[in-house]
């Protein structure tokens, strides 16, 4: 990984210090799943905008789809980003998670989408979910509605990734109620580091008062450039607020995340060879590692 540096172990071996500052774990290969369920949801959230959260769900979700997990994508923002860079046309949608929230018809069968990566599935979104947040205010448990649709998806699949908008509203609470884990991609820039206390005191709120086992599964530095000064020293600053929450995996910048969006695939499969599609392999073990039952 570029970037790294010689860290003289104890026993006089030498082991690459990452962009963390910490040194890169030796993480094992994931384990191979004999069967699937009991998902583990996870919401990819921060409520600052262009942090790369759509950009993490899709790829993160590919990573974990090669290493054998079946994976559910729940698009959950009105502005649709996460189906659009997975190739669907937003005003096509005959149904979507707007329907499965408000209509109790409606089916979770009926509205998941297969994606072009084996093992991944697509709950779509639309501009429709904007008029979910008005009114799902009058509903009962209004809170739990996504846990309530979400149910039967549990154990269909082993990992549930939701990639909520950039605001602090009723849909991204929803999204941690349904949560057993957080992910917060962070832009390496400061005015990215200044909004995440406000997102912890959302997330501490939401575990006291409607989801006891939510927890932090890691801060994930994004759109980190190693060459400028600033992209190091905030990482510097992460690691020292979040120490070990913060994932050793760094992403880059690099030209090849925007043009696979424009292609509509993850970069796993548009540029399977580049450092982007490496690092989001990386992170998927990481993340597995972090798990109990990973």
């Amino acid at each position: 990984m570029a970037d790294a540096l010689p860290f003289e172990r104890p026993g006089g071996s030498e082991q690459k210090l990452g962009p963390t500052g910490r040194p890169m774990p030796d993480l094992p290969e994931p384990r191979q799943l004999t069967q699937h369920g009991h998902a583990r949801v996870i919401s990819m959230c921060n409520q600052k905008g262009g942090v790369g959260k759509t950009t993490t769900t899709i790829n993160l979700g590919a990573s974990l789809a090669e290493y054998g997990r079946k994976v559910l994508l729940v698009d959950f923002d009105p502005q649709g980003s996460l189906s659009v860079g997975l190739g669907l046309n937003p005003h096509e949608m005959e149904l979507t998670i707007y329907n499965l929230l408000m209509d109790r018809e409606t089916r979770l069968d009926e509205v998941v989408v297969p994606t072009g990566v084996p093992g991944m599935d697509l709950l779509p979104s639309n501009i429709d979910l904007s008029a979910a947040e008005v009114q799902l205010v009058h509903e009962v448990a209004r809170e739990q509605t996504l846990q309530r649709v979400l149910a039967p998806a549990i154990e269909q699949y082993d990992v549930i990734l939701i990639d909520c908008q950039p605001s602090l509203g009723l849909l991204t609470v929803n999204a941690l109620t349904a949560s057993d884990g957080v992910i917060v991609p962070l832009e390496c820039e400061y005015f990215a580091l200044r909004g995440v206390a406000l997102l912890k005191t959302t997330i501490d709120k939401v575990r006291e008062r409607l989801n006891p086992k939510l927890s932090i599964d890691g801060v994930l530095g994004t759109m980190y450039d190693g060459r400028t000064l600033h992209s190091r020293e905030v990482m510097e600053r992460l690691v020292q607020a979040w120490g070990d929450t913060v994932f050793h995996t760094v992403i880059r910048r690099t030209v090849k995340f925007s043009d696979s969006t424009v292609a509509g695939e993850p970069i796993t499969t548009y540029a399977s060879s580049s450092t982007g599609a490496d690092s989001y392999r990386q992170l998927a073990k990481e993340v597995l590692a972090r798990w109990p039952d990973g």
